[in-house]
C-alpha cells in the first residue's frame, strides 16, 4: 500500500495559461512575441492583446493550440490600463495564471513557461517572475539586482542567486495565479505609464501573496541603461528618463506611490538624490530640479489631472 508521503499531489494536467499582452504600433514586435509563444511546450490557451496604438495590427495568428483575441482601444489606455483590460480578458477564458507580456518583450527558450510553472509549484508561490535580458546580448540584465551590495548587470552573477524572494520586475513575463487579481486588484490605471508595476509588487507584498523572481529563466526585452545615473558607482543610483513625457509620469508616480504606500524612506532618498543631481552634479540645473519637484508634488498631493497628463489621448 502506498504510503501518504509518498502520494503524488501534482495536477493530473497541465495548468491552462493565457497571455495578456499591450501593443501600440509595434507590428513587427507583436509578431516576434508570438513566434516566440508558438514555440513554448506548453502551450498558451489564448493570447489577449489590447492595442493602444494609432494603426490596427491585422492578420495576427492563431495556432491549432492557441487563439488570439485581439482588442483594438480607440482610447490610449496607457501601459497601466492595457494590461488590466488584457488582464481581464485573459481572466474571462477561465486559465489558471496570466502570463503578462509587453510587446518588445519574448521568452528566452521554448521551455521559459514550462519552468516558471515547475517553479511556481515547487516553491509554491502565486507568482513566478523570469530575469530580465537584454535583447542583443543575454548574458547581460536589462534591469539591475543587486549582487552582495552591489548593482549588477551580469546575468551569471545573478542566475548564482537561484531564486529572489518578494522581488519581481513586472510586466515582462511574470505569471500570475488568477486568483492574485481578485485579492489585490488589477494595475492602477491612474499611473497610466510608469510606476504600475511597483505599485502592484507593493500591493502584493502588503497581502502577503507569495511571489518572486527564478533566475534560471529569462525574457529579453530593451534595456532601460540610457536612464540609469549613478550617484555612488555601482552602489546607488537614480533614473530619470529620456523624455519630459516620460519624465514627468515617472516623477510623479513615484511621489504618489510614496504617498499611497507609506514608502518615507524612499521619499527621503529621492528628496536626497534628486536634489543632489540636479542642484549639485549639474551645477545648479533648477529648471531641472522644478521640474522634478513640480511633478513629485503632484504625485504627493493626488493631482492627477493635470495638462501635462495625455489620458486617452493617440
Amino acid at each position: 500500500m502506498t504510503s501518504f508521503q509518498q502520494l503524488d499531489w501534482r495536477p493530473l494536467k497541465e495548468p491552462c495559461v493565457a497571455v495578456a499582452a499591450v501593443t501600440s504600433d509595434r507590428p513587427k514586435d507583436l509578431c516576434k512575441l508570438a513566434k516566440a509563444l508558438s514555440k513554448q511546450t506548453i502551450a498558451a490557451k489564448t493570447i489577449d492583446i489590447v492595442d493602444n496604438g494609432t494603426d490596427t495590427v491585422s492578420g495576427f495568428p492563431s495556432t491549432e493550440t492557441t487563439t488570439s483575441n485581439y482588442r483594438k482601444s480607440e482610447t490610449n489606455l496607457g501601459g497601466a490600463g492595457g494590461f488590466s483590460l488584457a488582464i481581464l480578458s485573459a481572466i474571462a477564458t477561465g486559465a489558471d495564471w496570466i502570463w503578462i507580456m509587453d510587446d518588445d518583450a519574448y521568452p528566452v527558450g521554448n521551455d521559459c513557461l514550462e519552468k516558471l510553472i515547475a517553479a511556481a509549484n515547487e516553491r509554491d508561490l502565486d507568482v513566478v517572475s523570469p530575469i530580465i535580458v537584454s535583447p542583443d546580448n543575454h548574458a547581460r540584465l536589462s534591469f539591475p539586482y543587486q549582487v552582495d551590495g552591489k548593482i549588477c548587470y551580469d546575468r551569471k552573477a545573478v542566475e548564482a542567486l537561484n531564486f529572489i524572494p518578494s522581488m519581481a520586475q513586472f510586466f515582462n513575463g511574470a505569471l500570475v495565479r488568477r486568483e492574485v487579481f481578485f485579492r489585490v486588484g488589477l494595475p492602477d490605471m491612474r499611473l497610466f505609464i510608469r510606476g504600475d508595476e511597483v505599485d502592484f509588487m507593493l500591493r502584493l507584498r502588503k497581502a502577503k501573496v507569495p511571489f518572486g523572481t527564478v533566475t534560471d529563466v529569462a525574457v529579453a526585452h530593451p534595456p532601460g541603461w540610457g536612464e540609469v545615473v549613478p550617484i555612488i558607482e555601482d552602489r546607488i543610483h537614480i533614473l530619470v528618463p529620456e523624455t519630459d513625457f516620460k519624465k514627468f509620469h515617472f516623477f510623479r508616480n513615484r511621489g504618489y506611490l510614496a504617498r499611497r504606500h507609506r514608502r518615507w524612506r524612499s521619499f527621503l532618498g529621492d528628496v536626497l538624490l534628486y536634489s543632489y543631481l540636479y542642484v549639485f552634479k549639474q551645477r545648479g540645473n533648477w529648471k531641472g530640479w522644478r521640474f522634478w519637484a513640480d511633478a513629485y508634488l503632484k504625485g504627493l498631493t493626488y493631482r492627477f489631472d493635470t495638462k501635462e497628463t495625455v489620458y486617452g489621448k493617440k
